[in-house]
């Protein structure tokens, strides 16, 4: 071969979920653990999921395809970590075009940088990490 097919890793966390976006030229394909993203039975889901690709456009979403391989959490930490893994994965993939990363930016901040909230450890004595016994003496 003498040109190099460009191939992009990106990561994306969210609380305990994590996903790994491939990226690479295609035909628009994109895929999460081996299943087309339109068969995606939670809508809200999906579409959190396709937020970076609807704000970039038909054209650049139809020149690339990209698989996605998520694990941990519940299934919307599981969207927005494979939401954030597609932007960064389309910043570093499309690099020469500045305006991508403020696109994104604008849109919301968390597509790139992350939320680092998350649970809070549950504490000894107790049902979950800040409710105590009830009284029944009053």
């Amino acid at each position: 071969m003498s040109e190099q097919e460009k191939i992009v890793i990106a990561t994306g966390r969210r609380k305990t979920a994590i996903a790994r976006a491939v990226i690479r030229k295609g035909s628009g394909r994109v895929r999460i653990n081996g299943t087309p993203v339109e068969l995606i039975p939670i809508e809200v889901a999906r579409i959190k999921i396709m937020e970076p690709l609807l704000l970039l456009g038909k054209k650049i979403r139809e020149s690339i395809d990209i698989d996605v391989k998520v694990s941990g959490g519940g299934f919307m930490s599981q969207a927005e970590a494979c939401r954030m893994a597609i932007a960064r994965g389309l910043v570093s993939f499309f690099s020469d075009l500045q305006e991508i990363a403020k696109i994104f930016r604008e849109y919301d901040r968390t597509m790139l940088s992350g939320d680092p909230r998350g649970t809070e450890p549950e504490k000894w004595m107790r049902y979950s990490a800040r409710r105590f016994r009830q009284k029944s003496y009053r």
